[in-house]
């Protein structure tokens, strides 16, 4: 039943980013999108940063899911991110965070958003998973993680 695995293309696995801002990774995150979606770095990084300023994706445990709709986007992708170091987000726990995994959704995807955001919250709440996201090396590994795990 997952779409995770569908969304997250191994080329949008982007490994030790540095990034000392979630504005700073926001922007980096429009540069390195925009070409493969087909839209402009700006419109990317406004979406998210126009999420972020209705409180903080960050979920604790060092994870944050930043997401957000996009007119003109034509499916729903997602982008994983692993800081080369940490970032204050507003976390609850109050812990900076590493893994950011990245939604865009269609303006209208609405149901879509909201199930792939559970997906989400679901296997990034697994300790193990944090671990492996945190120690891998290979893009490609990351891919299989985020697959394999979907499929529970």
């Amino acid at each position: 039943m997952t779409r995770l695995a569908d969304l997250l293309a191994p080329e949008h696995i982007l490994l030790d980013v540095a990034a000392a801002s979630k504005e700073a990774l926001y922007e980096e995150l429009g540069r390195r999108l925009a070409a493969s979606l087909l839209l402009p770095a700006k419109t990317i990084t406004a979406s998210l940063l126009a999420r972020e300023k209705l409180g903080s994706t960050a979920l604790g445990h060092g994870v944050a899911i930043p997401h957000g709709r996009m007119k003109g986007l034509k499916k729903a992708v997602a982008c994983f991110v692993r800081l080369l170091e940490p970032i204050p987000f507003g976390a609850p726990d109050g812990q900076p965070v590493r893994l950011v995994v990245v939604l865009l959704v269609p303006e209208q995807a609405t149901d879509l958003h909201l199930q792939i955001l559970s997906e989400l919250a679901h296997l990034l709440g697994d300790a193990a998973m944090r671990q492996a996201l945190a120690q891998t090396t290979d893009p490609l590994h990351v891919h299989r993680l985020f697959t394999s795990h979907a499929a529970d």
